[in-house]
């Protein structure tokens, strides 16, 4: 029997402009993670069971364009594997779907790594991110690849599509509250949308990915130098990009406007947005009330993860 768990993830800054090529800093979520086991508990092929979504299937009843097939079958043709060895593959999550916690890509990388450990035949972070990202296009359609690569790797990634990966430094740890609206948000119906509205003016829109640009860079900055006041300004400065892309919704912004009256330094949508999470930038003294403002508006669960 083998065993693996992926963390889940969280976007800082620069969510959808990613997508075009611009940079984004994102951090493992340690609190919520995806575990894959792997046994020989089968007589016939694989048999997967994934309760949290309610899955119980064999590996050939399910359909090729199916995330988990495209993983399993990525990781036996990355192996060139032919013969399908019985085993049971059993899956298990605490990261909400659909959330911006990057359930998909934690549950992929699990199970990747889980698998390949079982056939023997580990595979490097860079060959897990990899077959990762293939899942992420079935999930998302265009991804960044950003969620598969602060997975993968489990560390702050300033990250821009198509070059190599790099990590920052923490100047002064800091504390990020996130609170789910309860509303399911898959990301690529958001992606998808405001593609359609780059492709309808690029230039109007490339203008607002600058900036976004900007702001991540700024944040950075921020963050190494440890200056926790500026990085809750570009949150919100973020938060206001995000907005006029149309990927925010009724629910994000009350959110929002509640954690900053509560007393947070800053706050912003995190992921893709029209649902799922916000995040908000909090000092240790005032989690409590700020969570239980957040709470009071309508958030369904507040996690407290630190990036140091």
């Amino acid at each position: 029997m083998t065993s693996s768990s992926a963390p889940g993830k969280i976007i800082l800054f620069g969510e959808h402009a990613v997508v075009y090529g611009y940079p984004a800093l994102a951090v493992p979520v340690t609190q919520v993670q995806a575990t894959a086991t792997v046994n020989k508990k089968s007589r016939r092929g694989m048999i997967i069971e994934a309760p949290n979504i309610n899955l119980t299937s064999e590996l050939s009843s399910l359909a090729l364009d199916h995330p988990l097939s495209v993983v399993i079958h990525g990781v036996y043709s990355a192996l060139k594997i032919t013969h399908i060895p019985a085993c049971t593959l059993y899956i298990q999550s605490t990261i909400p779907v659909a959330s911006g916690l990057g359930s998909g890509a934690a549950v992929s990388v699990a199970v990747i790594r889980a698998l390949s450990e079982f056939l023997g035949q580990p595979f490097t972070n860079e060959e897990v991110n990899k077959l990762a990202f293939e899942a992420e296009k079935i999930y998302h359609g265009t991804p960044s690849g950003i969620d598969n690569t602060v997975v993968t790797y489990s560390k702050p990634v300033y990250f821009i599509k198509k070059k190599p990966i790099k990590t920052f430094h923490v100047g002064v740890p800091f504390s990020i509250m996130i609170a789910s609206t309860g509303i399911a948000a898959p990301t690529k119906e958001s992606v998808d949308s405001l593609r359609m509205l780059w492709q309808a003016d690029k230039p109007l829109w490339e203008k607002v990915f600058t900036k976004v640009g900007e702001v991540v860079w700024n944040a950075r900055q921020a963050i190494e130098r440890g200056d926790i006041d500026e990085l809750g300004r570009l949150m919100d400065a973020n938060h206001t990009l995000l907005q006029k892309m149309n990927v925010s919704c009724v629910e994000l912004d009350h959110l929002v406007v509640a954690a900053r009256i509560a007393g947070a330094l800053g706050a912003k949508l995190s992921g893709g947005g029209r649902g799922g999470n916000m995040i908000a930038l909090v000092e240790k003294e005032k989690a409590s009330d700020i969570s239980r403002a957040l709470n009071k508006a309508g958030a369904k669960r507040t996690i407290v993860t630190q990036v140091a």
